[in-house]
């Protein structure tokens, strides 16, 4: 088993399946020769050449509008959106033509088409580059929505987000870009809608997404003589495997929910929704949610790390320590 950073593994998935199908291409700005923003198609230029891997004008409306197209005539197109807080400019293509195309046309068309795109803060991208926008396509029927959050995640569900019929909106984190884990180097897919259950823990179910799920580990083993934690991560947002948390939620009575996101409309309060619903009598306690503050993120390194979820402030949560 060798070691890739996320980035990496992202680049092998996108290589081995152009590799297998003639269909697949990756369109997006400055993903050519330069590689793209986070360097994820470093070298896929040099091995298919410009009509595969295609430098787009600065045009979100663009990139999707082609994606969509080339989807609808068969084609599996990989966008690259370079920071999805720009998404918002393409979110009618994406949410009124991808999302909705199959079901109007009957099911007699497809949109295999993947939107990937990153987002979160701890970089000082300040306002504009750094939010954590995942509820609005969670909130779309017909898009399914990918948060992997490992080197190894990220590859087997970037391979089965490009072999789906339907369109899928391929959510990384900027910060994970540079993590190192093991990654088998031939093709493997991880299924859409299974969560993983990355600690087995006793006595608490902490749900976590994207970057705060390695944050959430590391605090797990840290404090680990206090309490046993299991970390669930729903891998996917849309289908979301709700039967995982119930099941350990069941075992655990216990529940702690951190995203990245701000609260306000969140995942996070949908999967608490969820949970109180279907196994209300299983909870000792109320379900607690850690998430980012309801501002604008700042660029100030200082107040920027306070508006999200950290190490340190999900240790305190989880002890209730102010």
């Amino acid at each position: 088993m060798r070691e890739l950073t996320y980035g990496q593994a992202l680049n092998e998935a996108i290589r081995q399946e152009m590799e297998i199908d003639p269909n697949v291409f990756c369109l997006g700005e400055d993903i050519g020769p330069h590689g793209g923003a986070f360097q994820v198609t470093k070298g896929l230029f040099d091995i298919f050449g410009s009509e595969r891997i295609r430098n787009t004008p600065i045009s979100e409306q663009a990139i999707a509008g082609l994606a969509i197209g080339a989807s609808l005539k068969g084609m599996r197109p990989i966008a690259e959106f370079m920071y999805i807080d720009f998404m918002g400019l393409a979110i009618d293509q994406i949410a009124n033509q991808a999302a909705k195309s199959r079901y109007m046309f009957g099911g007699k068309v497809s949109v295999p088409a993947v939107f990937r795109t990153q987002g979160g803060a701890g970089r000082g991208n300040a306002a504009q580059h750094s939010q954590s926008l995942e509820a609005w396509f969670y909130h779309i029927p017909g898009l399914k929505v990918v948060m992997p959050s490992s080197p190894y995640d990220a590859k087997g569900l970037l391979i089965s987000s490009i072999r789906d019929n339907n369109p899928v909106v391929f959510i990384e984190h900027k910060l994970l870009y540079s993590q190192k884990g093991d990654v088998p180097e031939k093709s493997y897919s991880i299924e859409l809608g299974e969560a993983s259950i990355k600690r087995p823990g006793k006595d608490l179910t902490l749900i976590a997404t994207s970057n705060t799920v390695p944050k959430s580990l590391i605090v797990a083993d840290r404090i680990k003589h206090k309490i046993d934690i299991e970390i669930i991560d729903p891998m996917t947002l849309v289908p979301l495997d709700m039967e995982t948390i119930l099941e350990s939620v069941k075992k655990t009575n216990n529940v702690v929910i951190v995203q990245e996101a701000i609260r306000r409309g969140g995942i996070a309060s949908d999967i608490s929704s969820y949970i109180s619903e279907d196994i209300f009598d299983h909870l000792d306690g109320s379900i607690r949610i850690l998430a980012g503050e309801n501002t604008v993120l700042p660029y100030n390194n200082a107040l920027e790390m306070s508006a999200i979820p950290t190490e340190a402030s999900i240790e305190k949560f989880i002890l209730n320590e102010k």
